[in-house]
Order: C-alpha cells, then structure tokens, then sequence
C-alpha cells in the first residue's frame, strides 16, 4: 500500500477528545489522596470520639459507685443508759481499686424519726456536735486521707440521744463517688454500749 494513501485514509484526530494515558494517573492519583486525607480526617475524629466516650464512662462509673464501705458494726454508745445514746462509731474502709479518699472534704450527714438532718465535718481526733473524728483503727492518731487498705473508724457525738427503738439514718458523703447510707434502729433497751 503507498503511504500517501494511508496518509489519505486516515482522519484527523483532536487531541481534547480523550484522555491521554498520563492525564488519567494524573486524576487517578488525585483521587486516591483526596480520599486518603479524608479517611485519615474521619479516622482521627473516630479515635478522638471514642477516647472522649471513654473518659466519660469512667468519670460516670466512678462517680456513680460508692468509693467507701462499711467494716464490721455500727455501735451505738450511751454515758448514761437512761438517757439514752449520745455516740455513733463505725469503721470504714476503701473498696477495691478505690482512689484515696481525702476525709477532710467528706461529710457525714445524720438523721432521726425526730432530728432534722445534722451535718458533721472532719474534726481529726475531735469529735463534738459539728464534728466527726477520724482515726486510724488500732491507733488515736487523727488521719486526713484514708488510704487502701485503711480502716479508719469514725465517731459522731449526737447532740440529741437516741432513745429505745428509733430509727435513724447515716450518709456518708465522700467528695469523690457516690454516698454511702445505712439506716438502722436502737434496740428495745440501751446499754453502754450497744450494737446498731
């Protein structure tokens, strides 16, 4: 076949008709980091959502469980059976796993079938009407944090005493976690010391 015979057959072609191989890499590539910057984008918003999802169902469970347990009884003592009894003590401790607990800020709430509640704050060894004291079992030493593996016995002197077969309630108010409550009942009799 003669070349300029080819050269008639052929058509002419526009080169804006089509995509040249390298034009086509070209966006192919675009697209493929478009999309890899937005993935890394929605990627880094996920982790960053579920991080904060997660502190917050710590802060939740941890402020939702009491950090505080009672240890043994409570007792109820009387100076003067007759009259009825004018102490609270119980020894308390930290559950599981429970941060320490600073007694300074914690508030030990009383009430009765015939007291208004009465709020009682630390007062180290002093425990008076306003006051609880707070020490080490075994010891008198006063203690401001209780530590795990602490048992720290509390006393709250009642401004009013309690007589024969009164109910009576205890909230133990820590300033982390939730409080701890116990409600209980004198006995038919009171002695010096008694078992609540």
């Amino acid at each position: 076949m003669d070349i300029a015979k080819c050269d008639a057959m052929r058509k002419p072609t526009d080169s804006s008709d089509a995509f040249t191989g390298l034009e086509a890499a070209i966006v192919l590539i675009a697209f493929v980091v478009v999309a890899a910057v937005f993935s890394y984008v929605v990627l880094g918003a996920g982790f960053f959502t579920a991080q904060k999802s997660q502190e917050t169902i710590y802060k939740s469970v941890e402020q939702a469980t009491s950090n505080i347990q009672l240890v043994g009884n409570v007792y109820g003592l009387a100076s003067s059976p007759s009259s009825g009894i004018n102490s609270i003590e119980f020894t308390i401790a930290l559950t599981p796993g429970a941060p320490t607990a600073d007694l300074t800020k914690m508030t030990v709430v009383f009430s009765s079938d015939t007291v208004a509640p009465i709020t009682y704050y630390y007062g180290g060894i002093v425990a008076d009407t306003t006051h609880f004291s707070a020490v080490k079992t075994g010891t008198t030493t006063a203690v401001p944090a209780m530590q795990q593996n602490d048992q720290i016995m509390i006393q709250i002197n009642l401004g009013s005493p309690l007589t024969e077969n009164k109910r009576y309630n205890l909230e133990i108010r820590p300033i982390a976690g939730s409080a701890y409550t116990l409600s209980r009942m004198t006995g038919a009799t009171i002695s010096t010391t008694n078992v609540l």
